[in-house]
């Protein structure tokens, strides 16, 4: 089924390549990928609640917790715990966007699909997989505690502490969807201040050159709303946020940031921090080479 959200922001932009877009990426899981996610300790997952609110999170697990045992069919031996915004709600069958992302290599796959539970496991039934680039991801490497404690806060709008935290990332996660298209999760990253924070109620984002497929601007295009996730690299953390994104498609604001095509603005809804949320933890290595100059440094000469 032909994306037509994606073919408008296609054509506003000026891609004249075709086929390009979800509707033309295959459903079948290749060896490759197979692999790939067998050696994975960690996936991002993005799905909408009851509600239609859209919700990003993390699952995390040892090596292996992610298999793919036909090429059709994934299972994640991992569950959004009780604290995450994203727990239970796939007791019933819902569309899933996955993210499987290695921080130490800047490898990443896409997968989407629809997921239901199964005992204690996620089994997925996939409809898109395909691979990104590794433009704007940070080098990380990973490390696992045994000992955390998911502590859970809950608010409607952002805390200054929450602000702080946001402007100074490096990495957020965002999930999208639009009815009867599937669910997407998708990486964003740049150097820190490259989300700025202008109230409690709402952020902002520079989207740089990506893979011209508008995979999340073509969901936005037809449904606002969306999720983000901020990991608390360090500690474990997590910060959920629930809104609706609006891509700004005046040139002009986005000629005044380094690198922007677009500039996106988020209106928050709901905010679920986790503290301790995950069993690993995250030390920083080095940023991309691809990342354009943010708010907080300078610009090159």
């Amino acid at each position: 089924m032909d994306h037509v959200g994606e073919q408008t922001v296609q054509a506003r932009v000026g891609v004249r390549v075709a086929p390009w877009g979800s509707a033309h990426v295959s459903a079948n899981i290749p060896p490759v990928a197979a692999n790939f996610l067998l050696h994975q300790p960690m996936i991002v997952i993005g799905a909408a609640a009851d509600d239609g609110s859209l919700w990003a999170s993390l699952l995390a697990g040892r090596e292996g917790f992610v298999t793919a045992i036909d090429d059709r069919t994934i299972v994640v031996d991992a569950l959004p715990g009780m604290f995450d915004p994203l727990s239970e709600l796939f007791d019933v069958e819902r569309e899933i966007g996955i993210l499987a992302i290695d921080l130490g290599t800047r490898r990443r796959m896409r997968i989407n699909g629809r997921a239901h539970t199964v005992g204690a496991q996620l089994v997925v039934q996939t409809d898109q997989v395909y691979a990104n680039c590794p433009k704007y991801i940070q080098v990380r490497g990973v490390s696992r505690t045994e000992c955390f404690d998911p502590q859970v806060h809950r608010t409607k709008l952002l805390t200054d502490r929450q602000r702080t935290r946001i402007t100074e990332a490096d990495t957020f996660f965002i999930a999208t969807s639009a009815t009867g298209l599937g669910a997407d999760v998708s990486h964003r990253g740049g150097n820190p201040g490259f989300v700025t924070v202008s109230s409690s109620r709402r952020l902002s984002w520079p989207d740089y050159s990506g893979n011209m497929m508008y995979m999340t601007h073509g969901n936005l295009e037809l449904d606002a709303r969306c999720g983000l996730l901020f990991p608390d690299w360090e500690r474990g953390g997590a910060l959920h946020i629930t809104g609706r994104a609006y891509v700004d498609w005046d040139r002009s604001r986005a000629d005044a940031v380094p690198g922007a095509q677009q500039m996106v603005d988020f209106d928050v809804e709901q905010v679920i921090q986790v503290d301790e949320a995950y069993a690993l933890h995250w030390s920083f290595g080095e940023y991309s080479r691809f990342n354009p100059p943010s708010v907080l440094e300078p610009s090159s000469p």
